[in-house]
């Protein structure tokens, strides 16, 4: 049986990997932190935007076309305390930019993770502006997620 604290380490250490997979273009890795019913979800998407991706085909389906349209790398990551090991609460900033305007892509996130004790994602709410996006790829954020 694992201890609090390698359950909180491995919930922090899946984070960690999410934020370098994105960075670095890895779809298929960032794919497989989630457990097979993950869900990713966005609070103050856009209209035109998924308020809900779920599972692995969706998760892939949904995120493929990141590195096309951003690069941007993940700073000043903050975790903060919590009572629960599998919940992550998470500040981080992204610098980079669009690839197709070559607009800057500077963000402010708040990340709300739940994870199994093994470190999978079962759940993930991204709180992110989504304004910025709008800005510097200027175009729908319906276009992120088509090919």
């Amino acid at each position: 049986m694992k201890t609090k604290e390698q359950i909180k380490v491995a919930a922090q250490n899946a984070f960690k990997n999410h934020l370098e997979f994105l960075s670095t273009g890895q779809i298929e890795k960032w794919v497989e932190l989630f457990d097979n019913n993950g869900e990713l979800e966005f609070p103050y998407g856009p209209k035109d935007f998924p308020k809900k991706v779920k599972g692995k085909q969706e998760l892939f389906e949904y995120m493929k076309n990141f590195p096309k349209h951003f690069k941007v790398e993940f700073q000043n990551l903050h975790f903060h305390a919590t009572e629960d090991p599998t919940l992550v609460i998470a500040e981080f900033t992204s610098e980079g930019n669009a690839i197709s305007t070559g607009k800057p892509y500077n963000q402010k996130y708040i990340s709300v993770v739940t994870t199994d004790t093994e470190g999978n994602i079962l759940k993930y709410v991204d709180f992110w502006n989504p304004m910025v996006a709008l800005e510097a790829i200027d175009a729908p954020l319906s276009e992120f997620v088509q090919d």
